[in-house]
């Protein structure tokens, strides 16, 4: 007799099971489509239209309702006005009408020849608005003792108001010009050498920087946690702090190391640290290794007192030296951990913004793709451009991400 074969599939309990996660997971899925899915889907959307500032609100007619010449009492004279604009400085809103309830005790006396009288409606045809048209309807007339007694005040009252405008952000019309502008672009290479240099050796860095602290620190001493606590300052410290403290340390007119470096005869005049090429490149990247090395420095040191020290008395017992200790137990120990934070500080460092704009503002050749991302879309008003460029990072950081989980990460699971 053979023994029976499982019949293949699932069974009713497992189904039940993976409906049951299906549905637990369902509300973190709907948050990460919102939260981070949806945001991408609208970058690609506005990269490929020629959208501008301007042209984020949507084109509508805007109207201003005023009762003018202040009336005190009934007969008196007054003007019932509507002041009309198109909200775009761009785009032709067609068929504009504006609807309106006639104020209580007021008495037209002489009718706009665009606008008519539907009972107590006011209904004006006023045509075509082109990009940023500006209209006035001024409807003279007197106000009767109900204007008073009824306590009208026009002002409370919005107009209503129609018309036909072709949005933007909404058509399907779509262009590559964007994406050509930015290749064209004789600065584009230029900004993608500076933000690779700064990535890639500011990752390095605080690696390497976290590692040499991190093996300081992986002893017993007095003092060792305040010790840990002052490496984390630069981290935990607010980065507008920090970074003014370095603009103003490093200043070419009152900077305290300027005037060091003089008085030490390293210098015969005062250096411009963030202000010349590639100095500034440099020294945002210093500013970078600087300001991060403590996260680098916290998981390699947790890592380290993860080892198994038998291995090292081992070591001690067999004569080696401490480089070798290091070269050949502690370093294939921290691969795995040091693969990571060099992937999440490499992409960490690609989308930062606020050092390198705190400190020079992009300019002496520290002007990185997301710098420009910020003076495309806002010092340029170009946001279609910056959204292009927004793209660009993102497909540099897939493929960077792939390449790394293809070719670089040697620890198991990753």
């Amino acid at each position: 007799m053979t023994a029976a074969t499982p019949p293949k599939g699932r069974g009713p309990l497992a189904r039940r099971e993976a409906r049951l996660a299906w549905g637990l997971l369902l509300p973190t899925l709907t948050a990460v489509m919102l939260v981070v899915i949806l945001p991408l889907l609208a970058i690609f959307w506005i990269s490929v239209k020629p959208v501008e500032l301007s042209d984020l609100r949507a084109p509508a007619p805007v109207a201003n309702e005023q009762m003018r010449g202040r009336p005190a009492e009934a007969g008196d004279e007054a003007s019932w006005r509507f002041r009309l604009r198109n909200s775009s400085p761009e785009a032709l809103i067609t068929g504009v009408t504006l609807r309106d309830v006639v104020p209580d005790g007021f008495e037209i006396a002489e009718l706009d020849p665009r606008c008519t009288i539907e009972g107590e409606i006011l209904a004006c045809d006023l045509g075509d608005f082109e990009g940023g048209a500006r209209e006035t309807i001024e409807i003279p007339g007197i106000v009767t003792q109900a204007y008073f007694d009824n306590d009208v005040d026009v002002d409370a009252t919005e107009p209503a108001l129609t018309g036909d405008a072709d949005f933007v952000l909404t058509n399907f019309e779509f262009t590559w010009e964007n994406f050509a502008l930015l290749f064209d672009s004789r600065d584009f290479w230029t900004v993608i050498g500076a933000t690779l240099f700064y990535t890639v050796f500011g990752t390095i860095g605080a690696l390497v920087v976290g590692l040499f602290a991190a093996l300081l620190l992986n002893r017993e001493f007095r003092g060792q946690g305040l010790m840990r606590g002052f490496y984390l300052f630069p981290y935990v410290a607010p980065v507008i702090a920090v970074a003014f403290s370095w603009v103003i340390l490093f200043d070419p007119f009152s900077g305290s190391v300027n005037a060091l470096l003089v008085q030490m005869g390293v210098s015969d005049s005062a250096i411009n640290f963030f202000g010349e090429r590639p100095l500034a490149l440099i020294m945002v990247t210093v500013f970078e290794i600087w300001r991060y090395f403590p996260l680098s420095f916290l998981f390699i040191l947790a890592r380290m007192q993860s080892i198994d020290t038998d291995m090292y008395e081992a070591a001690d017992m067999d004569g080696a030296s401490p480089f070798q200790k290091f070269r050949y137990l502690s370093l294939p120990q921290l691969m795995g951990i040091l693969s990571v934070l060099f992937l999440l500080r490499f992409i960490w460092t690609f989308n930062k913004f606020d050092d390198i704009f705190l400190l020079t503002g992009g300019n002496a050749g520290t002007r990185t793709l997301t710098v420009n991302v910020y003076e495309q879309a806002f010092a340029l008003s170009n946001i279609g451009a910056g959204a292009a460029v927004a793209v660009v990072i993102m497909l540099a950081l897939l493929c960077f991400s792939w390449l790394f989980f293809r070719f670089m990460s040697q620890e198991e699971g990753l």
